[in-house]
C-alpha cells in the first residue's frame, strides 16, 4: 500500500545555525517543499537584512539540486518598527512575524513584554501588509500553572488581539489544548489558523515520566492531558481547513537535553510525515491527510500549492537511535522505535 501526496510544507520549523543548521537542514529539505523558519537564534532575526542572510545560510546547508524553499520570519520585539514590516514585505523573503512572549521558550529572552502597549503600530502595519502573526501562545507569569498557560494566553492576549484587529492574520502555533481547538474553530476562517505537531498528536504528558524522566519528550508548550490530545486529533482529522502541518522540529545536541537543566524541543523532522500518517490512519482519515499536510497551509498564506509529489509507503522501518555529527549526537523523536509509513518521492 502507498499514498501519493502533493509535497507537504512545514509551517513551523527550527533550523538553528552554524554546525547544527548544516546537520539538520537536509532532513527537512528531503521531505518538505517549503518551511516557515523560526527566527529565535542568538542574536534573533529582527530585520529583513538578517532574514535574507539567514536564508542564504540555509540554502547553502541543503544538498545541491534541492528545491527546498525557506520562508523567513522576523522576531517581534518591543522595538520593532512599522517601517521594518514594510521593508520585509517589499523584500519578498519574509512571510510572517513571530511573537514570543519574553521568556516563553528557547531563545525568547528578547521577546515581547507588552504587546498592546509597545507593538500596536507594528501589528496595524502587518494588517495593511497582509503579514501573518505567528504566536507562541503561552503566558510567562510564574504564578500561572505551566499546564494552564495556553488557556490563559488565549483569554488574556489572543482574544483581545483579534477583537481589536479582526483583519490581522494569526496562526496559533503548536496548539496543545482543547481550549486552543475551540478558539481556532470559533475564529473567522482565513484569518485564524493553527499548526499542529506530531508530538502533540501522539503523546500526552505521561510520556514525560514513563520509565523515568524522558528529556527527549520535553518540549514547550509542554505535553498535556490525554483529553487534550484527543481533541487535537479530532480537529486535524476532521477535514477542517483551519489546521495544518507544523512540526516545531527543534534540534538540540544530546548533552543539552540530558543534563540537569535540559533544553525544550523535540527533533522530529526525520519522522514527522510517518507520524502524521500514523495519526490519520488510526483515525480512519487517510483521505484527509493531504489537505492537512499540503493544502491548508499554502491556502492560508495565499501561496500556490506545490506541484511535486511525495509517496508514503506502508512499510516498516526503524527510527535511528541517534544522528551523529562532529559536534555530538541528536536524538530523534521515537528513537529506536519501528514505524509503519516511510516517505519516498514520486
Amino acid at each position: 500500500m502507498e499514498l501519493t501526496l502533493t509535497q507537504p510544507d512545514d509551517w513551523h520549523l527550527h533550523l538553528r545555525d552554524g554546525d547544527l543548521l548544516q546537520a539538520v537542514a537536509p532532513h527537512s529539505a528531503n521531505h518538505f517543499g517549503r518551511a516557515v523558519v523560526m527566527p529565535n537564534l542568538k542574536p534573533p532575526i529582527t530585520t529583513t537584512a538578517a532574514a535574507i542572510a539567514y536564508r542564504e545560510s540555509i540554502l547553502k546547508a541543503v544538498s545541491a539540486g534541492s528545491n527546498f524553499t525557506p520562508l523567513m520570519t522576523l522576531y517581534l520585539t518591543d522595538t520593532t518598527s512599522p517601517d521594518e514590516i514594510k521593508l520585509a514585505r517589499r523584500g519578498g523573503v519574509v512571510f510572517a512575524v513571530k511573537l514570543y512572549p519574553a521568556g516563553a521558550t528557547t531563545n525568547s529572552q528578547d521577546g515581547v513584554t507588552d504587546l498592546f502597549g509597545k507593538c500596536l503600530p507594528v501589528l496595524e502595519e502587518m494588517v495593511e501588509q497582509n503579514m501573518p502573526l505567528l504566536v507562541h501562545g503561552e503566558v510567562t507569569d510564574s504564578n500561572v500553572d505551566v499546564f494552564d498557560r495556553e488557556k490563559v494566553f488565549i483569554n488574556t492576549v489572543l482574544q483581545p488581539l483579534i477583537q481589536r484587529l479582526p483583519r490581522l492574520k494569526v496562526v496559533m502555533e503548536h496548539i496543545t489544548t482543547m481550549d486552543a481547538v475551540r478558539f481556532v474553530e470559533s475564529g473567522k476562517e482565513g484569518f485564524l489558523a493553527a499548526t499542529v505537531t506530531p508530538q502533540h498528536l501522539l503523546l500526552n504528558r505521561n510520556a514525560l515520566f514513563q520509565g523515568g524522566l524522558q528529556p527527549h519528550n520535553y518540549c514547550l508548550p509542554v505535553l498535556k492531558r490525554e483529553i487534550h490530545r484527543q481533541a487535537i486529533v479530532s480537529a486535524v482529522t476532521s477535514g477542517s481547513k483551519r489546521f495544518f502541518l507544523g512540526t516545531d522540529s527543534a534540534p538540540h545536541e544530546r548533552q543539552r537535553k540530558e543534563c540537569p537543566c535540559g533544553c525544550a524541543g523535540i527533533y522530529n523532522a526525520p519522522v514527522a510525515l510517518s507520524l502524521y500518517a500514523k495519526v490519520f490512519e488510526e483515525a480512519g482519515a487517510l483521505n484527509k491527510l493531504e489537505a492537512f499536510t499540503s493544502f491548508n497551509g499554502p491556502d492560508f498564506y495565499g501561496l500556490p500549492r506545490n506541484n511535486s509529489k511525495i509517496k508514503l509507503m506502508k512499510t516498516t522501518w526503524k527510527v535511528p537511535e541517534s544522528f551523529s555529527f562532529s559536534f555530538g549526537d541528536i536524538i530523534p523523536m521515537l528513537a529506536g522505535e519501528t514505524l509503519q509509513w516511510q516517505p519516498g518521492f514520486s
